[in-house]
């Protein structure tokens, strides 16, 4: 089974994949006119500010919280874990191909929360619905249907996989060799902290994550921030390993094979994608919530969360990965020193860390697996319910809650490599019909985007 995964996966994130990803982010990057880059302190701003404009419009929370529960799905363990993977499997240059990715993927979100409030709907219980399964409905016809179904029904699977029981699983294995904690023990508490959140709806779920992400990313960054002080006298020659080795092959050395350019770019986009979700459609099924005064408003705040989970967050991680020269288990190709080439990405990550503050370093790592992980989980949840509500309507909702925390507990005991190569290909078979949607609709992002800007962006600045 696992044989047979891995070889859809080889095909479904395969170049063309890769391509149409990367150039979706780049088409409507010339379309908006780079828009991300020169209204990125615009965006930060509405993010971080109230909307007063948005007093009395229609929506279930602030465009804050959607943010924040947008960011409790993207801030995990692929910001951890993923990077170390990235940088040990495609070199210090991965780190650039993977802000190229971030970059360009800020447009995508864009693109993807905008569509996401134009088609959201109103459901029974009087709360907002979005996501790529509307904007393809209701946005091209009803004759792409079967691409909008596709697309929740992989959603759905996916959630019970990448952002639940592969996250409770990494929780529970560092909660044993960190913390001497067994695994059902884990599981336990872990469902019931679930539970008493993602039943809650919605509301409780956005404030949990409107104060749990922020500090969590804080404490990660600081931590980051100490390791670069002590060793700053390392951090330009780092940023000149990222910028050298995007473009050029990693030599040979020893018993090392050395690294490719294709490597670089490959393992630096699929993990740049796995981190900040830009192309799989995931920011759409929580920004239609928001309450805003115009579409263009919470689309320019969706984005800045790829900004900050892919240029801030994983750039902390790969920076220490590389001053402190984890990144290299050889020894002697460009850091001097062997480390343990056995350590999977988040022990790698984890020692790293420990090098500079030693015990310290590595429970603060640990913490901080946890807190991702555990964000992922609430995060994800709301992905799959909205999907699963697209399917089956709200009427079965409390056998998918069901359904959600026994997977959490199961990914605390079992062994997931076969999970995980289903939610990769779960992941793929989202991010297609979510593309294939946003390029169909590509005029009515670029019409919202004028109409906002000459009508509307002066009197709100």
């Amino acid at each position: 089974m696992l044989n047979i995964l891995e070889n859809i996966n080889s095909v479904l994130w395969g170049k063309p994949s890769l391509v149409l990803l990367v150039g979706t982010g780049l088409f409507l990057t010339l379309i908006l006119k780079g828009l991300q880059f020169k209204k990125l302190g615009y965006a930060l701003k509405l993010a971080f500010s109230k909307d007063k404009e948005a007093d009395g419009t229609e929506g279930d929370v602030s465009n804050f919280k959607a943010l924040m529960t947008s960011l409790a799905g993207m801030v995990g363990n692929g910001n951890i874990a993923g990077v170390a993977t990235a940088v040990t499997l495609g070199g210090p240059g991965a780190i650039f191909w993977m802000w190229i990715v971030g970059l360009v993927g800020m447009a995508t979100k864009y693109a993807e929360a905008l569509l996401a409030m134009k088609y959201r709907v109103k459901n029974a219980e009087g709360e907002y619905s979005s996501g790529p399964m509307y904007y393809i409905e209701r946005g091209i016809g009803r004759k792409w249907r079967p691409l909008a179904v596709a697309f929740a029904f992989f959603g759905a699977f996916a959630a019970l996989g990448i952002g639940n029981s592969v996250q409770s699983n990494t929780i529970a294995d560092v909660m044993q060799n960190s913390f001497s904690i067994n695994g059902i023990t884990t599981g336990v508490i872990l469902v019931i902290l679930t539970s008493l959140i993602i039943f809650g709806g919605l509301q409780r779920i956005s404030s949990v994550a409107g104060v749990f992400v922020p500090v969590m990313a804080v404490f990660y960054i600081i931590a980051s921030l100490i390791i670069l002080g002590l060793n700053y006298d390392k951090i330009v020659p780092a940023f000149s390993l990222i910028f050298t080795y995007a473009f050029h092959p990693l030599p040979a050395v020893g018993g090392f094979s050395g690294i490719v350019i294709s490597e670089a770019i490959r393992n630096g986009v699929s993990k740049g994608i796995f981190s900040n979700e830009a192309g799989l459609g995931t920011v759409a099924l929580i920004a239609g919530n928001a309450r805003t005064s115009h579409p263009v408003k919470q689309a320019l705040v969706a984005m800045t969360g790829t900004f900050i989970v892919t240029i801030i967050v994983c750039t902390m991680t790969g920076l220490v990965l590389l001053v402190t020269g984890f990144w290299d288990t050889t020894g002697g190709l460009l850091s001097g020193v062997a480390h343990d080439a056995s350590l999977d990405a988040g022990a790698l990550t984890s020692a790293a860390f420990g090098s500079s503050l030693g015990d310290i370093g590595e429970y603060m790592v640990s913490i901080s697996v946890v807190f991702f992980g555990f964000s992922t989980i609430l995060g994800w949840y709301v992905y799959g319910s909205k999907c699963f509500e697209y399917l089956f309507g709200l009427g079965y909702m409390g056998i998918y809650r069901l359904i959600y925390v026994g997977a959490t507990f199961i990914g605390t005991i079992a062994k997931l490599t076969t999970v995980w190569a289903f939610a990769d290909m779960a992941n793929a078979l989202m991010m297609i019909p979510n593309l294939i949607g946003i390029l169909l609709l590509y005029k009515v992002v670029a019409n919202e985007t004028n109409d906002y800007f000459h009508n509307f962006y002066e009197q709100a600045k």
